[in-house]
């Protein structure tokens, strides 16, 4: 009995906080720091995804604060993974559920797997698995990346997901050396939406907006196949301010247009929330300013800092090719990329 890869049918998109579920799949009991914007994630997560689901978490923060004295805050079936390995551990799942079902073992039904990862076991270390996974379009997976952009876990060491300039363990601010950090952050989500044109769904979210990500979870699991969705989480500890400020400077990261909100889906790029609404310009973008000066880490800035990072995410809105999405610009004296025929090739003139 052959086992197709298909969507449930049974997760419709929540219009607004009246239809969220009312069941918590991810209870209290955790111990993860007071304000952890990630352990709002995995809560929306799995309160989106329902009952019938299997978590995979890779070593991180979510594995470590959620595994205390033998003791999870899971009500789902739920299992460790190595740092690297969220991605293989997606597919080896679906893998062994299709199998199992097409022997006739288990009941041949949808079971969402959701394999999770921080920001060092996935866009650093299991960035390839990631990637291999999201080509292998038979199986049912998502892997989700809650970034706090530092190996959190180990002490706030820097990561690709580090952003320009913060201070980290690895990156302190010295007399000698004012800034020790001086790349931008990897811009994974659009990665992999250019790069894994099969996967039929890769977004970028942030629990800030709570309905925006449980709509995107429930997308990537109805449409099937492998996906990927990106969470942006301000976290009190390496970003160096008060907790009960998590859900604000997820809203700033936003409003300032440094993590745009956005999903890909069947190859069709959507912005969505407030991200939209700057574009379309209906919502002003706040400067960069607002959301830097609430962080430790950023307290070291001089004037010449914060106008480079203006800079720099203003080129994001005014010279990539879509806004936070993909960063090739035009030359203004060639727009030959533009002028492209993108009609099938039968119908194109020729010279």
């Amino acid at each position: 009995m052959a086992v197709e890869t298909h969507g449930t049918g049974t997760l419709p998109q929540i219009k607004g906080v009246k239809d969220v579920p009312y069941d918590e799949l991810f209870v209290s009991g955790h111990r993860t720091c007071q304000g952890c914007e990630s352990a709002l994630v995995m809560r929306h997560m799995v309160k989106a995804s329902g009952p019938r689901t299997i978590v995979l978490g890779s070593t991180g923060c979510m594995y470590v604060a959620n595994t205390t004295y033998y003791t999870t805050p899971w009500v789902v079936p739920w299992m460790h993974t190595q740092l690297g390995a969220s991605g293989s551990a997606a597919l080896g799942t679906a893998a062994g559920l299709k199998v199992l079902m097409r022997k006739g073992k288990i009941k041949d039904e949808k079971i969402n797997v959701i394999a999770f990862c921080g920001d060092g076991g996935g866009a650093d270390m299991g960035l390839g698995a990631i990637s291999a996974t999201l080509t292998h379009k038979d199986y049912n997976c998502l892997v989700l990346l809650y970034d706090n952009e530092s190996y959190a876990n180990t002490d706030i060491q820097l990561s690709s997901q580090t952003p320009y300039g913060a201070v980290t363990t690895f990156s302190p601010s010295g007399s000698k050396k004012r800034l020790m950090h001086t790349r931008w952050k990897k811009n994974v989500p659009g990665m992999l939406a250019a790069g894994h044109p099969e996967s039929r769904y890769i977004a970028a979210g942030c629990a800030a907006y709570a309905v925006d990500l449980m709509n995107k979870i429930r997308k990537a699991l109805e449409l099937g196949g492998p996906t990927f969705v990106h969470t942006l989480d301000p976290c009190p500890k390496g970003w160096d301010y008060h907790p009960q400020y998590s859900q604000e400077l997820g809203h700033l990261a936003v409003e300032c247009g440094i993590w745009p909100l956005y999903e890909v889906m069947d190859g069709v790029c959507n912005l969505t929330g407030p991200t939209r609404q700057i574009a379309e310009g209906r919502k002003k973008r706040k400067p960069v300013y607002e959301y830097l000066k609430r962080q430790g880490r950023f307290a070291h800035f001089a004037d010449e800092d914060v106008e480079h990072f203006q800079h720099e995410v203003d080129k994001m809105w005014t010279e990539w090719l879509i806004p936070g999405v993909i960063p090739f610009t035009v030359p203004a004296k060639d727009q030959t990329i533009l002028k492209i025929d993108k009609k099938p090739l039968h119908e194109q003139k020729t010279a």
